[in-house]
């Protein structure tokens, strides 16, 4: 049985003056981009820019909405009912399609960004309102959720195609949620570590959690992080030994 990944990274988070990530190196390894729809980060001008890139590179074009947090990276919780969750997807799902369309590009996916991912999965109606606004938009659009989240569930009750996410370079918890960031082991530093992590995923369907009992954990798309010193190096790092593994990196079908 051949043992196949999609490989997705957060881009075009840059904005204004600012620039955040390695986005055109990066794109080489990857094959779905996650990009960021002008609320937690990104802008018109970065928005077009990185829609271009992927194309020339084919890599999955998703949107990654968050909240609307410029100041917290869209990684704090804000109080918004279900219904402003729906409003708020739509607007920036719809601001990436406009770009998809300018560059007869199609767009394959929707990832929910931080807070609101985190939110998603694990309150029931926010999922539902995310889901909804897909549905709305495009119900060809597959629904990137966290693996055994109400999100996933919310997809897939939708009638959307879901796709399970797991993390190369997060830790988990025993109920297979993500560790938090504040904590100091929530993040995994070495390539080979990271490479296990994903091996165990994708062949035996469980991950080891920080307690030390395996999970249960569907595995579709794996996360890599953008935005450390030495991103792209682990990226690469971590695709080749993925494929000396005998496992296929490729974009979802």
């Amino acid at each position: 049985m051949e043992r196949t990944i999609d490989l997705n990274s957060d881009m075009g988070e840059s904005f204004g003056a600012y620039t955040f990530g390695a986005d055109e190196s990066l794109m080489e390894y990857i094959t779905s981009a996650n990009i960021a729809c002008g609320a937690h980060a990104g802008d018109p001008n970065v928005m077009d820019k990185t829609v271009r890139m992927a194309k020339e590179k084919d890599v999955a074009i998703g949107a990654h909405p968050g909240f609307p947090d410029v100041a917290g990276f869209g990684r704090r919780m804000i109080a918004f009912s279900p219904e402003e969750i729906y409003r708020m997807t739509i607007q920036q799902i719809g601001g990436l399609q406009a770009f998809c369309q300018v560059h007869g590009v199609a767009m394959q996916h929707v990832k929910p960004h931080g807070a609101l991912y985190n939110l998603a999965s694990r309150d029931a109606e926010v999922a539902r309102a995310i889901a909804s606004a897909v549905c709305g938009l495009d119900r060809s659009l597959i629904l990137f959720g966290l693996a055994g989240s109400k999100l996933v569930d919310a997809g897939r009750e939708a009638g959307l195609r879901v796709a399970s996410e797991v993390f190369a370079d997060r830790t988990y918890q025993p109920d297979g949620s993500l560790t938090p960031r504040t904590e100091a082991n929530a993040m995994i530093e070495s390539a080979e570590a990271a490479v296990q992590q994903v091996r165990q995923m994708v062949e035996d369907g469980k991950i080891k959690a920080v307690s030390g009992e395996l999970v249960e954990m569907e595995a579709d798309t794996v996360c890599v992080h953008g935005d450390g010193p030495h991103a792209v190096t682990f990226v690469r790092q971590l695709r080749e030994m993925m494929e000396e593994a005998g496992i296929t990196v490729r974009r979802l079908k």
